[in-house]
């Protein structure tokens, strides 16, 4: 028990310093190879960010703990919605002025339509993850070919210009990548051994796992970014990171475990947590679209996220407990 909660906890602050140090090492490379910001921060940093939910369900489906991978998508869009969001608009009302948001923010419904169709037979296989992660390619490419088309205007280009790391040389750019990807795979495995020792010693499944602790902990660095966002009234770049993040999650996250275990999908998925996550994708679309003006995320909105998250998990406590 307590070799696995040390595991979790090292693995967890492994896992959020070599994402970073991975997007550190990723973006500059692209920079020094005359990359535009622009594309850099929609396309690297994206997947930067959601580097460790992917690397975790690789490594959960390769060692046959499917239901961990599952969990971490499912429960990592849960939480980005509700926590990351939340407290976010929490500290400081979230405005959507972006063009490139408000394009980003339906094709989060499309991924999660085409995600339902895929697994609505039970089943998750490669035939699933192979449609899942080539739909995510063709979305961002279209995406970034529409903000290209007006990244002159957009709010959303000058918010990720400033936040894209540092100017530094080639070499130390590889560096850090070579370090982060690296340290990226050893946490991973390092989150998932001790994820399946207190499940085990809980008696309880993969999934409770992946949804809870697992879930939790891959969305800190969106948390972060959040959070850093609001203060800076970086507004579209606070809503971004959990509109992108929860893309990758249905897409790529889903995707990656039927590609390498095909399996069926452990009970409550479809019943429950799907449609959770549904209703709160709906909830962000109505409150972050602005159908009647610009799109507000404010403080009340923001508790009752929060509140739903707290919800949610009283309901995981019910139903698996």
């Amino acid at each position: 028990m307590l070799f696995n909660t040390i595991a979790i906890i090292g693995g967890f602050l492994l896992l959020i310093w070599s994402a970073d140090r991975f997007i550190v090492g990723a973006a500059a490379t692209a920079r020094n190879l005359n990359v535009p910001p622009l594309i850099i921060g929609l396309t690297i940093v994206g997947f930067g960010t959601s580097a460790p939910e992917m690397l975790v369900a690789a490594i959960a489906a390769m060692n046959g703990s499917t239901g961990l991978a599952i969990g971490n998508a499912l429960g990592s869009n849960i939480a980005n919605i509700t926590l990351v969001l939340g407290t976010a608009a929490v500290i400081m009302p979230l405005n959507v002025q972006s063009r490139i948001l408000r394009k980003e923010i339906p094709l989060l419904m499309v991924a999660m339509l085409m995600m339902l169709v895929l697994i609505q037979d039970n089943h998750l296989g490669r035939t699933d993850g192979l449609i899942m992660i080539g739909s995510l390619l063709m979305l961002m490419w279209w995406l970034t070919g529409q903000a290209l088309l007006g990244r002159e205007t957009d709010v959303m280009v000058m918010e990720i210009e400033q936040e894209l790391p540092a100017e530094m040389s080639m070499p130390r750019a590889l560096l850090w990548l070579a370090i982060g990807m690296v340290l990226l795979v050893g946490s991973s495995k390092l989150l998932v051994w001790g994820a399946v020792g207190i499940a085990t010693e809980f008696g309880v499944s993969d999934l409770l796992i992946g949804l809870t602790i697992i879930a939790i902990g891959t969305s800190l660095p969106e948390l972060a970014a959040s959070i850093a966002g609001a203060l800076k009234n970086e507004h579209d770049i606070a809503i971004g990171n959990v509109v992108g993040s929860n893309i990758f999650n249905t897409l790529a996250v889903m995707g990656i475990p039927g590609l390498i275990y095909p399996s069926t999908l452990d009970a409550g998925v479809l019943t429950r947590d799907v449609p959770v996550v549904f209703m709160l994708t709906i909830g962000l679309i109505i409150m972050s679209y602005g159908f009647r003006g610009p799109g507000r995320v404010n403080r009340f909105e923001g508790a009752v996220l929060l509140c739903c998250f707290a919800a949610y998990q009283a309901l995981l406590y019910f139903t698996e407990l």
